[in-house]
């Protein structure tokens, strides 16, 4: 068995995750969207917008500042090369990936509540379902507005008729339109969404499904354990461990050991492995370099929790944390919010890690400034705190901030 150094193991992933590619020379289109894509598989979402939303924060990262319309036309509009479903969590997927997630839509929900309600209101279910049928594309409160009121019907409530919705989605009899200025689901059947040719392709059995969804998170890692190719589509264990199997045995995994990493793990045959990485971009906590959390401490030796949920006291870094991947390190982290009315990127701390260069002061202003053109805030406001605080702070007041155009859809 090859073994690998953590160094290979860390440019080897991060050049699966398309750290490699060349920068787009002009205007980004969707063939560089479309590059990402095939290179990450999917983009996690969440409703947190303290900064920018989740899944618009990969591009950024791989392409730098672009217009974050082409991925709202790539996901809501005809022809939809994504759409919404359970992929790593909620997320945005290829279009072509819908057969091999049917198998997930005819399994229960992975929340208990919501199969018990479907079980024990299932004229609910069909009457939310119809309703979508007559009048989608709705949200779960215009579909809870229209709700029969008689004394003797089910008796339901907003959140019955939401949570029949989310069977519903979850078993793929209804899908995501697109999203309204709440960010709230605007749901609608799965034949006015999908292209017609997506729902035309024949449903894989499971074991086809978890062997391709497996050999794409393998293509999207890079090297991987198993528990890590399992987790990228979130697939059963028994399923993704004989998927795993049945890819070494066709050659398209091949076992190898990497230096300091407990058990095998795998490595994909197109992986490449580059002399250096070059790279000096924030990081979403939702971007699949880090959301494994020990696979990130194995491979960059960088420790991190998101602590929205912890209390503010609590706290060691800050309310919404970016990591600073600077080459092939992770070598900073940065509490980030993003001002819209006062058109300020605020940096309430900045953190170094141990064995940052001294240079990252340096390249995270510049990065900081970047990231406020493609906000559309004008300025980057210093930050207060953290041991990489006053250096930062004398970097940006020396680096010219990008120009507000880069941010304009």
């Amino acid at each position: 068995m090859d073994t690998l150094s953590l160094p290979q193991a860390r440019r080897i992933a991060l050049a699966a995750q398309g750290f490699l590619d060349a920068p787009p020379g002009g205007a980004v289109d969707r063939r560089h969207l479309r590059r990402v894509l095939g290179r990450i598989g999917l983009l996690q979402m969440d409703s947190v917008n303290v900064l920018q939303r989740a899944h618009y924060l990969p591009l950024y990262s791989r392409l730098g500042p672009y217009p974050t319309d082409l991925l709202d036309r790539a996901a809501y509009r005809a022809p939809r090369d994504l759409f919404e479903y359970w992929g790593h969590e909620a997320s945005l997927l290829p279009v072509a990936l819908h057969p091999f997630l049917r198998w997930r839509m005819a399994t229960d929900h992975s929340w208990g509540g919501v199969n018990r309600l479907a079980r024990s209101q299932p004229d609910l279910v069909d009457w939310v379902r119809q309703e979508v049928i007559d009048n989608g594309p709705l949200t779960a409160a215009e579909v809870e507005a229209d709700v029969p009121r008689r004394s003797d019907n089910w008796g339901w409530n907003w959140s019955d008729s939401k949570t029949a919705l989310e069977w519903l989605f979850w078993r793929g009899e209804v899908l995501v339109s697109r999203r309204n200025g709440s960010f709230a689901r605007v749901y609608d059947i799965p034949e006015r969404v999908l292209p017609p040719a997506v729902l035309a392709t024949a449903t894989p059995s499971p074991v086809e499904a978890f062997r391709e969804l497996v050999s794409r998170s393998a293509a999207a890692l890079g090297v991987a354990t198993e528990p890590e190719l399992r987790d990228y589509f979130r697939l059963p264990v028994a399923g993704a461990r004989a998927a795993v199997a049945e890819l070494v045995e066709s050659g398209e995994l091949t076992p190898v050991a990497v230096d300091r990493w407990r058990g095998p793990a795998y490595l994909h045959r197109d992986a490449k492995l580059p002399r250096w990485v070059r790279a000096a971009t924030l990081l979403s906590p939702f971007d699949p370099v880090v959301w494994k959390r020990d696979r990130t401490e194995r491979l960059f030796g960088f420790t991190y929790r998101i602590e929205i949920y912890t209390p503010a006291a609590q706290r060691t870094f800050g309310y919404y944390v970016l990591p600073f991947l600077l080459d092939d390190r992770l070598v900073a982290r940065v509490d980030l919010k993003a001002d819209r009315a006062g058109s300020t990127l605020l940096v309430p701390a900045a953190w170094a890690e141990p064995t940052a260069p001294p240079h990252t002061a340096a390249a995270l202003a510049a990065e900081l400034h970047r990231l406020a053109g493609w906000l559309g805030l004008a300025q980057v406001a210093p930050p207060s705190r953290g041991d990489l605080a006053d250096a930062v702070r004398a970097e940006l007041a020396a680096t010219p901030a990008e120009p507000l155009q880069a941010a304009v859809d």
